[in-house]
């Protein structure tokens, strides 16, 4: 371990001499590793076409918080013209399944819920009424393109959607309904339903399997039959696989590639289906975001690969490269993944910054190198958020933006969005509907996420770079990165004095060059290793002055 302090520690050095680069344009080039991923409930978020609330008799009603609310493509396509997402810094938005849900509801021992969530699939190969159309879908991801910003859609291969007197199981060569997890080993989380009446697709088959029947009808009823069977014919014909029901899948899922641009997939419950099959999704992926590149080369954004991030549920950073069953551990990264969802940031985030800092900046530069994790406070299914009475929405900010790591933005951590909606049950408290009615022009928690989001954007060095304290009292660190021909590095003080303040960049920028505290706008000349400063807030985002 002290050799690898000492690694860092040169790297650190090393930086102080060079300069800060970016593209021949003048902009920050894009690094995944540090990335700011806004993910929201498509359905929750905001509602821009009212025309399409209400889709396949979905009128009975629903459970609080259970039914869908109107949250749609068009709504999402508005917030990205207005600059939303610019001003928060972000970088990558992440948006629910948009598939075809199951037509009817379900009780979960909740009360009736709607497939509003995204996750109960009929079809995989068209969008959902509710959420928009593939029109819609397009421009979506051409206008997020054209302001920088990444779209990473939910890929469910695991499961169904419910079944229910509109929406028939499909046949029994392709789910298994039973036996019912019990999550104690490796095969007891695979080979079963994650919950009744969730059907489980049979990812372990290699055998060739005939469309379902109630797809082949739809798809019949809906015109689209002849072309859906070719593609799958060519498919098949080009990958040499099985007829098998992954395999189908996986055509589905990689055709949203292909058809649209996206640029990642977060993928659903993946310790729940054997690893192998994510090595060879990811395989698919690559060859689908290639041959969308090859088709739309005055679109493509720049050089940067797929990016599959794997929901391993309880995987924290502390399994290094594995995740423990207990009777065996797998490396997931090496199954095709760039990153994991990190369940341990929650916890981790009691600590300090610098033990927070310190720990993630060494196990991302060392064991996990060239791999990453997604830092998050809260989601659309833990319990257990960092700040459920939203009480700690700065501090929030300030902890999840400047981690090292990805950094994952729950719609509405930057509004203080309710998380324990008392009428509601469940996973469904942390879902309401986006409270748009609680910004104002004077939104003092949400000017620090935008200020220390737009930094982050700013800086490759925040989320992907090294970190090295610098002060202990008052609290300063510097982050540096160097990959290729990307040199960037920043200090960062935290817990200052408001008002006049001194902060140490020695062995960071050299004396008399001008830096810039990003968060005030002030400027100031490095002095005897130092920078001068005089502001109302007890934060510095320094970085040269341009």
């Amino acid at each position: 371990m002290k050799k690898i302090l000492i690694a860092l520690a040169a790297g650190i050095c090393a930086l102080a001499n060079a300069q800060v680069a970016a593209l021949p344009n003048g902009e920050t080039p894009f690094v995944w590793e540090n990335a700011t991923v806004y993910f929201m409930l498509t359905d929750r978020f905001h509602n821009g076409d009212k025309s399409t609330d209400v889709n396949f008799q979905r009128t009975a009603k629903a459970a609080p918080l259970r039914g869908f609310m109107g949250g749609d493509l068009r709504g999402v396509i508005q917030k990205i013209d207005e600059g939303y997402f610019d001003k928060l810094g972000v970088t990558a938005i992440w948006m629910t399944p948009l598939v075809e849900q199951i037509h009817n509801g379900t009780d979960e021992g909740t009360g009736l819920s709607y497939g509003f969530h995204g996750y109960w699939t009929r079809d995989w190969t068209k969008l959902d009424p509710n959420f928009g159309t593939a029109d819609d879908l397009r421009e979506l991801v051409r206008k997020a393109h054209q302001k920088g910003i990444r779209i990473v859609l939910d890929a469910v291969i695991n499961h169904t959607g419910p079944v229910t007197g509109d929406d028939p199981v499909w046949p029994s060569e392709w789910v298994r309904t039973e036996p019912q997890c019990d999550y104690k080993t490796y095969q007891s989380n695979i080979t079963c339903t994650l919950v009744k009446n969730l059907p489980d697709i049979r990812t372990e088959s290699v055998a060739n399997v005939d469309l379902p029947p109630a797809l082949v009808e739809k798809w019949k009823k809906e015109g689209r039959y002849d072309d859906e069977v070719r593609e799958l014919d060519e498919f098949f014909k080009r990958s040499g696989y099985p007829r098998a029901p992954k395999y189908y899948i996986m055509k589905w899922l990689t055709d949203y590639i292909v058809d649209f641009g996206i640029d990642g997939y977060r993928a659903d419950t993946v310790k729940h289906t054997e690893e192998k099959v994510w090595a060879e999704f990811s395989k698919e992926c690559d060859y689908a975001f290639a041959k969308w590149k090859a088709n739309n080369r005055a679109l493509v954004l720049d050089n940067s690969k797929f990016y599959l991030i794997a929901e391993v549920y309880n995987y924290g950073i502390s399994g290094g490269r594995e995740f423990d069953f207990g009777d065996a551990k797998v490396d997931y990264f090496a199954n095709g993944f760039d990153a994991m969802i990190n369940f341990e940031f929650k916890w981790n985030a009691q600590d300090s910054y610098e033990a927070i800092f310190s720990r993630y900046s060494d196990r991302l530069n060392t064991i996990l190198e060239g791999k990453s994790v997604m830092n998050y406070l809260s989601s659309h299914d833990d319990g257990q958020p960092f700040d459920a009475a939203r009480t700690k929405s700065v501090e929030s900010a300030t902890k999840l933006l400047l981690s090292p790591g990805i950094a994952q933005i729950y719609y509405g951590d930057e509004t203080a969005r309710r998380l324990d909606v008392a009428e509601a049950q469940g996973d469904a408290k942390l879902r309401s509907f986006m409270n748009w009615d609680a910004l104002s022009a004077d939104n003092s928690t949400l000017k620090h996420w935008q200020k220390i989001g737009q930094f982050r954007k700013r800086h490759p060095a925040v989320g992907a770079g090294v970190h090295q304290q610098l002060s202990s009292s008052p609290y300063v660190f510097s982050r540096g990165y160097a990959k290729g021909m990307i040199v960037d590095k920043v200090v960062i003080g935290l817990d200052l004095p408001k008002g006049k303040k001194e902060i140490t960049v020695a062995g960071v920028f050299k004396d008399g060059i001008v830096l810039r505290d990003y968060y005030s706008g002030q400027q100031a000349t490095v002095s005897n290793g130092r920078v001068r400063l005089s502001t109302p807030y007890d934060i510095v985002l320094l970085e040269l002055n341009k």
